[in-house]
């Protein structure tokens, strides 16, 4: 535990120490902060033209605007997160590698899976402190909405995008153990996330038990629940499954890289 501490401690130093986590953390702050301005107000435009409507009609208005709002940004999230989890992953092993400092932590009183764990909860917490302002978003609208915001959707949204965000973390982590190429280990992330992210679209023009496979396989599918509102223990099981066996690759190529190196 305290060599995962060590790492953990290490990686978030080299973070902070570095412009890089900044200037990503704020353009991700500013698109995340644009894109929620213009979905309210165009939900908001919506709800309008509904109660004008309505009022045609003599029909109440049936215009959730907050958790429209919470659904429509939480969808933009999981679309931005397919861009940010590669540019979080490229350093994890790539620049240690080119760098040579890849041996320092070979030869160090350390097990490989304290540096892979290290690594990984570092790196994700990174990624927990970028969204922790947009909470703010949130709020704001709570404050000067009527109903207010559902809290279970909030709730499930946040943490639907830190598992979506954990499983793209893993998938760049490993990528990055096997190449000194940060450019290699970005474009390949960002290439397998997307086929990810769009694989439910070929699973459903199949309707055999190979549809079946490859929908299971999207983490977009997966993820929309979450921003309904919905834990379903299935998508946890499959997200914690896509955690687990991408940390334990990058693992076995840490493993072999000592071996390699030995």
């Amino acid at each position: 535990m305290n060599g995962i501490l060590a790492i953990y401690r290490k990686e978030m130093g080299h973070y902070f120490v570095s412009p890089i986590a900044y200037i990503v953390a704020g353009v991700f702050l500013v698109i995340a902060g644009f894109f929620f301005n213009l979905i309210l107000a165009d939900v908001m435009q919506g709800a309008m033209q509904a109660e004008m409507q309505s009022m045609q009609f003599g029909r109440p208005p049936e215009f959730d605007v907050p958790a429209i709002v919470m659904r429509s940004f939480f969808g933009l999230l999981g679309t931005i997160t397919l861009f940010i989890a590669p540019i979080l992953t490229i350093s994890s092993y790539s620049e240690e590698r080119s760098r040579g400092t890849i041996e320092l932590l070979m030869t160090a009183p350390l097990r490989d899976y304290e540096i892979v764990l290290g690594k990984f909860l570092a790196t994700l917490s990174l990624f927990f402190l970028m969204l922790l302002p947009t909470i703010l978003y949130q709020v704001a609208m709570y404050l000067t909405s009527d109903p207010r915001p559902l809290w279970r959707l909030m709730f499930t949204g946040y943490l639907g995008i830190l598992l979506l965000g954990g499983g793209l973390i893993a998938i760049g982590s490993f990528i990055s153990s096997l190449t000194e190429n940060q450019i290699i280990a970005g474009t390949v992330t960002f290439g397998i996330s997307l086929v990810l992210f769009v694989i439910d679209a070929a699973g459903q023009r199949l309707y055999t038990w190979t549809g079946d496979v490859i929908r299971y396989l999207s983490i977009l599918k997966h993820y929309e629940d979450f921003t309904r509102g919905v834990i379903d223990s299935s998508n946890l099981v499959f997200y914690f499954s896509l955690m687990a066996f991408f940390v334990f690759l990058t693992l076995r190529s840490i493993d072999s890289l000592r071996w390699r190196r030995a």
